[in-house]
């Protein structure tokens, strides 16, 4: 009970960190998106970041996996859709996304929350590998022929 009480108050940290990251982020966007001074190129990655995350809901169904990262009880591991390449979707769609309203910003404090999102995304996926390692099977095989964030790079 102990483990399971440590993973839920490390995982809502986590999401905190994240979701306060992402509202410093957009918050720092808006005000070239209401001048409507947003660059084409941070246009580009908000709309990969969309088809992304849209692509990953579909791959892996609501109901399936759990926004903190220690693993859903009863959830299946997915191998399809973007999961075949990268094992961390929905956090590069967050991350495209981040990048987005940074570009938009065009402040180096956007790019350090932007960095800041990339770290806090990157330990939970770490702990959420260690987790589905212990929760399925077949996740170890499945890792080591998938990239964390994007593909051919990490």
């Amino acid at each position: 009970m102990a483990a399971a009480a440590w993973r839920r108050r490390v995982g809502t940290a986590l999401v905190t960190a994240q979701l306060t990251l992402i509202a410093l982020l957009a918050a720092s966007g808006l005000p070239a998106l209401v001048q409507g001074l947003v660059p084409a190129g941070a246009w580009g990655l908000a709309a990969a970041s969309a088809l992304l995350g849209a692509w990953a809901l579909w791959a892996n169904r609501p109901g399936n996996f759990n926004v903190r990262p220690a693993p859903r009880l009863g959830a299946r591991l997915v191998s399809h859709g973007p999961y075949r390449w990268i094992r961390h979707p929905m956090y590069s769609a967050v991350l495209l996304c981040g990048a987005a309203c940074a570009w938009a910003a065009g402040v180096p404090s956007a790019w350090l929350c932007a960095a800041a999102l990339l770290a806090v995304l990157a330990a939970k996926a770490l702990l959420e590998e260690r987790w589905m390692r212990q929760e399925h099977a077949g996740y170890a095989a499945y890792s080591a022929g998938t990239w964390r964030f994007v593909p051919f790079l990490w």
